[in-house]
């Protein structure tokens, strides 16, 4: 990984990516989304300050771990003056994201219990299906096709 001396207080987009180990493409991708800010020289290049690496490794972090990059857009957007965050920062923000993270969790070893039963019928029409019908909704109603047929009639009306 190149060694970028101290004295140097702002990074081209080429040693941002290296150093950060983001993509020079992602890296255009988070500052269109607000999620790091870069200065233009006269020449229209882009420099980013060298606190910007520590941006870089919160979102790839906080990406990883299944937080949409708008939640943690507000989350840097909250931070006083937009200030690059600390170790406290992380440890606030993600103790808020645990519950969100829990419940995703949850739902994905519900759709992976019940794949098996997917499979074996093929056509998604179940009478409680847990893909395409999440927690019978209509099961007291109707069934498979007929729920179509029903949909049908009712915008005939």
């Amino acid at each position: 990984m190149p060694q970028i001396p101290e004295k140097i207080h702002e990074l081209t987009v080429g040693q941002l990516s290296a150093r950060s180990g983001a993509a020079v493409s992602a890296l255009h991708f988070y500052e269109a989304k607000g999620l790091i800010g870069s200065r233009r020289t006269p020449g229209n290049q882009r420099r980013y300050s060298r606190d910007t690496l520590r941006r870089v490794a919160f979102v790839r972090a906080a990406q990883r771990v299944g937080i949409p990059l708008a939640t943690i857009r507000e989350a840097l957007a909250r931070l006083p003056e937009e200030r690059t965050p600390t170790r406290e920062d992380w440890a606030r923000l993600s103790e808020a994201w645990r519950s969100e993270l829990d419940e995703r969790i949850k739902q994905l070893n519900r759709l992976r219990d019940h794949l098996t039963d997917c499979i074996g019928c093929g056509c998604l029409s179940l009478s409680t299906c847990v893909l395409s019908n999440p927690d019978d909704v209509f099961g007291e109603r109707l069934v498979g096709s007929r729920l179509m047929a029903e949909r049908r009639q009712e915008e005939g009306d």
